[in-house]
């Protein structure tokens, strides 16, 4: 369900190679030869650029890049070459060095790769930083938020379609029960979160929904000031409904005031080779707005030009 556009005859690795060093060359940088070399490569082609670069030339493409370009172009091109498993490693670090409201980009990421994409983030920040990404999301948080955030990133679920009805009974039962209670931080509900399968998740979910007649994003609303409640119901969105996640923190990212470049640009690029084309019909469906033409309307430059290449409206 991506959007990335690849041209349907690519040039190898070492041709783009030779085509970066052109668009490095002489006083200024050619953004548009970056943005067509980069923007229309997959993850696997992205990689094997950064390798062939840094054999033939000696150099760190990323760091070359930094020298070259700036501000929001920079960063978007940058998260977008980073290998994903390193891409999702560098943001979580990053937030756990800044305020409470960066929780939110732990529990994304945490809550919307696969298993094995988790996996490799978790080892990818273990060679990048020489911790494990537990101990820093342990240490940088506190109170509820750490007794969630720590077994959501420590997760490995299970990833096939098989489901317990019984159990989808039994656990919609129980996350009733520590609702009604207020008891919002139980271990137990904790546990179902954390640990269970999407495909189970979304059974107990609907269980839960045909048994008590709400579903449990409605009951978790009875205190809407409550920053908890609301990182519980951004978790559950995130586990379930991705694509309704991602659409609401693009349209926060580009209709609050002034545009929040740093979101948008992480949903851009960490989405893009996943389940883009599913966010920007949701978006459309909730704003009445192509993304392409809002995300045109809120950025300028060659922000705007890489993020639109990214989504699938750019030149190829």
């Amino acid at each position: 369900m991506a959007s990335l556009k690849i041209p349907a005859s690519v040039p190898s690795p070492a041709e783009d190679c030779e085509q970066l060093t052109k668009a490095f060359a002489g006083w200024g940088t050619n953004e548009a030869l970056v943005i067509k070399v980069l923007a229309h490569r997959n993850a696997e082609q992205r990689k094997s650029i950064c390798e062939i670069y840094a054999a033939t030339f000696g150099k760190d493409l990323l760091k070359d890049l930094e020298k070259e370009v700036s501000g929001d172009f920079e960063r978007a091109l940058l998260l977008w070459t980073l290998c994903p498993a390193e891409r999702d490693a560098l943001l979580v670090n990053e937030a756990t060095k800044m305020l409470t409201a960066s929780n939110w980009i732990i529990m994304e990421i945490a809550c919307t790769r696969s298993s094995h994409d988790l996996f490799m983030v978790r080892q990818a920040y273990h060679s990048r930083y020489k911790r494990s990404i537990e101990e820093d999301v342990a240490y940088h948080t506190t109170g509820d938020f750490r007794k969630l955030l720590v077994p959501l990133v420590s997760s490995f679920r299970y990833e096939g379609d098989e489901v317990n009805m019984t159990l989808a009974k039994s656990e919609a039962k129980i996350l009733h029960e520590k609702i009604s209670d207020q008891a919002y931080n139980n271990e137990e509900l904790i546990r179902i979160l954390s640990t269970r399968s999407k495909s189970q998740l979304n059974a107990t979910l609907n269980h839960y929904n045909n048994q008590f007649g709400n579903s449990i994003n409605k009951d978790l609303k009875t205190d809407p000031t409550n920053e908890y409640l609301t990182f519980l119901r951004r978790i559950i969105k995130c586990l379930t409904c991705p694509e309704k996640y991602f659409e609401k923190v693009l349209r926060y990212a580009i209709k609050g005031l002034g545009t929040d470049e740093r979101a948008l640009t992480r949903v851009v690029a960490t989405r893009a080779e996943v389940d883009m084309e599913r966010i920007k019909e949701e978006y459309h469906r909730r704003n009445s707005v192509p993304l392409d033409r809002a995300i045109a309307g809120d950025t300028s430059g060659d922000y705007e030009k890489v993020l639109l290449a990214l989504i699938g409206h750019g030149d190829a």
